[in-house]
This record gives C-alpha cells, sequence and structure tokens, in this order.
C-alpha cells in the first residue's frame, strides 16, 4: 500500500494497485513493467512525437519548415528527415548500454540505503559534467567550422547554436528576460540547475555536503573525458560533437532515469522511506525534457547529413559515447554493489556498434593524463591505464 510519505508520487487505482502519479511519469503502470517493456515504451512515444513533429515539414508554409527554408539548399523535406530518424533512433536505443545490469538491478529495488547513497554520490560526478559538453559543442559552429556547403552557413550555424543553447540553459534553470525582468545577480546565482535537484536527491536521502562529490571512479572519468573529446576535441568533426551530444545523449536519457525513478520509488515504498517528488525531481524532469531536446538536436543533424558516409559517422560518434556509459555503469555496478560487471569488450557486442577507427584512444588516453590531482580514484594508475572501454572493428 501507498504510505502518506509518498502520496506524491503514487496513487492507489481503483483494483488496489500503485500507479505513478501523470505530473511523476507518463506511464503510470511504471513499476509494473520489466525493463523490455520501459524500453519498448518509449522506443515507441519516441518514434510518435518525432514523426509528429516532422510531419510539418511536409507544409511549406508552416513557420518551421520556413525557417529552416532561411538556411537554404538543404533539401530537408520531411521523408528524409523520417527515414534519417528511424535509423539512427533504432540503431541508439538497440544499444545494450539502456538495459545495463546496473540499471536492472536498481530498477528492480535489489539494494540497500547505503548502496543507493554511493550510487548517488557517483553519478553526480557524472551529471554535473554533461551539462559543459553541450556548452564546448556550442563553439564548434562557428564562421571558420566545416560546415555543409549551404547558401547561408551563418543561418545553419546559428540554429545550431540555438537549439543547443537551449539545452544549456534548460540544464542551467535561466532563460532570456526583457530589461526591466533581468534578474539581479542573487537571483541569478539562485537559478535551478539540475546540480540544485540533484541536490535535492541528496536532501532527501539525508547525504551531507561533504558526502556528495566523491573522486570520479574511473568509468566515470573515461565517460566524462570522452563526452568532452567528442564534443570539443579538433580531432572530431562538428557533426560528430553535434551526434554526440544529442543523439548520443539525450534519446536514451528518458528511459534509463525512468529506471532509475522506478527503483527508488520501489525501494522507498518498501523501506518505508520518507523520498518525495521534490526529492526525486531530477529524474522526473529529466523523462519529460530530453525527448524535447532530442527531437531538436535531431533536426539539426538532419541539417548536416549529406550521404551515406555521414550518417555512418553519426553512428560512429553515438557508438563511442554508449559504450563509454556502458564502461561508467559497469565500473559503477562494481564499485556500488562490490560484484564484477563485464565491460563492452566482454559482453559480445555487435559488429554495428564497434568503432571504425581509434582517435578517441589516442585522446583519451591523453586527456587522462592531464587530470587534476585529487579528482580521480588512484589518479596515478588512472593517468598511466592503457586500456580503454571501445571496441574497435
Amino acid at each position: 500500500m501507498t504510505t502518506p510519505r509518498l502520496s506524491d508520487l503514487l496513487a492507489i487505482d481503483t483494483q488496489g494497485r500503485a500507479r505513478l502519479r501523470p505530473e511523476v511519469h507518463p506511464l503510470d503502470d511504471l513499476l509494473d513493467r520489466d525493463i523490455a517493456g520501459v524500453l519498448t515504451a518509449f522506443k515507441e512515444s519516441q518514434r510518435r512525437d518525432f514523426l509528429a513533429t516532422v510531419g510539418v515539414l511536409d507544409d511549406s508554409a508552416h513557420p518551421l519548415s520556413r525557417r529552416l527554408a532561411e538556411v537554404g539548399g538543404t533539401g530537408l523535406d520531411a521523408a528524409r528527415v523520417r527515414d534519417l530518424f528511424l535509423t539512427l533512433h533504432e540503431h541508439v536505443m538497440e544499444h545494450p548500454v539502456w538495459r545495463h545490469p546496473f540499471f536492472r538491478r536498481v530498477f528492480e529495488g535489489r539494494m540497500t540505503r547505503a548502496q543507493l547513497v554511493r550510487f548517488a554520490a557517483q553519478y553526480h560526478n557524472q551529471i554535473k559534467n554533461t551539462r559543459q559538453c553541450v556548452a564546448t559543442a556550442i563553439g564548434r559552429f562557428h564562421t571558420l567550422a566545416e560546415l555543409p556547403e549551404v547558401a547561408n552557413r551563418e543561418r545553419l550555424s546559428e540554429f545550431v547554436q540555438i537549439v543547443l543553447a537551449q539545452l544549456v540553459a534548460d540544464e542551467y534553470g535561466v532563460g532570456s528576460h526583457a530589461v526591466e525582468t533581468y534578474p539581479t545577480l542573487d537571483q541569478m546565482l539562485g537559478s535551478t540547475t539540475h546540480i540544485v535537484m540533484y541536490g535535492q536527491l541528496f536532501d532527501g536521502l539525508g547525504v551531507p555536503l561533504a558526502g556528495r562529490n566523491p573522486p570520479l571512479l574511473h568509468g566515470t572519468a573515461d565517460n566524462v573525458l570522452t563526452q568532452r573529446l567528442l564534443a570539443g576535441d579538433p580531432a572530431f568533426t562538428p557533426l560528430e560533437a553535434l551526434a554526440s551530444v544529442g543523439l548520443g545523449m539525450e534519446w536514451g536519457v528518458p528511459e534509463f532515469f525512468s529506471l532509475l525513478l522506478g527503483g527508488i520509488i520501489r525501494w522507498a515504498r518498501e523501506s518505508d522511506e520518507p523520498l518525495t517528488a521534490a526529492h526525486l525531481h531530477v529524474f522526473i524532469a529529466h523523462v519529460r525534457y530530453d525527448v524535447m531536446h532530442a527531437i531538436a538536436v535531431t533536426l539539426m543533424t538532419a541539417l548536416f547529413v549529406r550521404d551515406e558516409s555521414d550518417v555512418a559517422r553519426v553512428k560512429a560518434a553515438t557508438n563511442t559515447l554508449m559504450s563509454a556509459r556502458y564502461g561508467m555503469m559497469s565500473d559503477m555496478y562494481k564499485d556500488v554493489f562490490g560484484e564484477d560487471c563485464a565491460g563492452p569488450a566482454e559482453i559480445g557486442l555487435e559488429a554495428r556498434y564497434a568503432l571504425p577507427d581509434r582517435r578517441i584512444e589516442v585522446a583519451l588516453r591523453a586527456a587522462r593524463a592531464r587530470v587534476a590531482k585529487g579528482t580521480v580514484v588512484d589518479e596515478d594508475a588512472y593517468r598511466h591505464k592503457n586500456e580503454v572501454p571501445f571496441v574497435f572493428a
């Protein structure tokens, strides 16, 4: 039964079943589904949402069509965008990272309070770095950048900047203001950023400030560095940067955040923990916002994709990011649960997810050597580490 302390998360239906409230999650029966059912539901809903958005491109008079036409010569018709989306969305969502054993175990509620706290602190190390990768990617789109040959390169560049800037604004909880309503500095610094939201989870679990920022695990550091390298290192193209902060990050987030949210609610109900929707708001918000983010970035990606070689580059960029995330979650599983967990190279990763070149291997090893003192667990070993969380073709 629902305890009063979970009443803003759960409601009991007429058949006595616990259901998530609509403001908490779009799947009210989330706790009754298995991990495959959650993944399927998000794949289907994301297809519907994206195709509904793209459908307006069939109408040349629609404001979105007219806006995109300002770029000139893109050939961005609805059929081409639909085909590209279906290809890339299936590729991303079928990657095994979204069914990782860590997510499965948490979703089933098989954890202790200490394990949940340990996970929260380590995942905090990941989430507080992601938004900076998006900000880094914005700088890749400028007048001197390698961009498609279109009539108005500056407008194309600006459109991408606008979409990525909106992602960053959402992460930092800021927006545009008229001069009359411009916030004071204290109001600006008091923005509800995603880190502030995450702090609400720590508050609910009773984690003091001193326990919220431990040194990064090697897998987490690799994932953070991989995200930053794809977004900003000149070894990777602007298209690859865009793919990494959009398709590689956004489509899978609502699904695995749903698994984390459902598992924490399940654990709180069984443990009679006094968690509230406010404590779990960082998960609730990501489920909704990241779908809109993914749609917008996918449309921008479509402006850059010209042929199958571009599609292959996008897939390789997403593969790189998803492999690093898989390695991070395997490392986190071992740290949180004290049990070994296979990484990308040991799970029989499909050939379509192998990387076609070793640029990221070279860049990651160089980036490891530059990590600041005290930021990574056993930093000296990390700086000289040779293994990478990738499978190469």
